[in-house]
């Protein structure tokens, strides 16, 4: 039985840097799986669509596809648009909806090696506050895995690690945070955007996040990122495997 197509599901975004970093790290998924078909659609602002991916994929007559969703929590986007789109796909393919990236283990090393690619140094850990930057949502799940992931990273060794939001009505804010560190203690403080790629969002942190010392680039392309897709695409396809099987 052949592998089935791994379809990332990227959000789109009129910023450029998002739709380049989505083909940077499709690019760099099929340089670690030889032999393995991987596309990329959008769900809005860039091309292809993901339901104009999944036509031209049946009709080629592909019929196993994976749709991974490119995000890293699992809210309105995973639950919602994205479902909604598989589910007026070409009827003769058999999708299956992959997990959402995060939280992993390997995403939070992800962040550390952008905060010491951007100038920490790992003997600062211990005396500095980090913000997790992150996008924010209006779905209590997505809010509680950002500080269940600070609660985690902080446990790693670092003098506090508290989460931040970017999009309208999540609260606290990146500068609120910086502040709140501050007061802490925290001889250092340093802002991690939880973030994939280069936007709006990733930019309004940036503005916010003037009375940091540090300020680290998104996960973006980065190797551990491919590492997760590919974890869930795998777990994704063997139920599809079983599923065959058991037809």
């Amino acid at each position: 039985m052949s592998k089935p197509v791994l379809l990332v599901v990227a959000h789109g975004s009129r910023d450029p840097r998002h739709a380049a970093t989505v083909h940077d790290l499709v690019r760099q998924v099929r340089a670690r799986r030889p032999g393995m078909r991987v596309e990329a659609g959008f769900l809005e602002f860039n091309l292809p669509s993901v339901s104009g991916k999944l036509e031209s994929l049946a009709a080629e007559g592909v019929r196993d596809i994976v749709a991974l969703p490119l995000l890293l929590t699992r809210a309105f986007h995973a639950k919602a648009d994205i479902p909604s789109v598989l589910s007026q796909a070409p009827a003769r393919l058999r999708i299956r909806q992959a997990e959402v990236l995060g939280p992993s283990p390997l995403l939070t090393s992800a962040l550390e090696r952008r905060l010491y690619e951007a100038g920490l140094s790992p003997a600062d850990k211990s005396s500095t506050g980090v913000v997790l930057a992150a996008a924010g949502s209006t779905d209590p799940e997505a809010i509680a895995v950002i500080a269940d992931i600070a609660r985690e990273w902080r446990r790693t060794g670092w003098c506090a690690v508290r989460p931040a939001f970017a999009s309208a009505g999540s609260l606290p804010r990146t500068g609120e945070v910086v502040e709140s560190l501050r007061a802490l203690g925290c001889a250092r403080v340093v802002v991690a955007p939880y973030f994939l790629a280069p936007g709006r969002l990733p930019d309004r942190v940036a503005r916010e996040a003037g009375g940091a010392d540090l300020l680290a680039p998104v996960l973006g392309a980065a190797p551990e990122v491919a590492r997760v897709l590919l974890s869930r695409y795998d777990a994704a396809a063997a139920v599809s495997a079983l599923a065959a099987v058991g037809a």
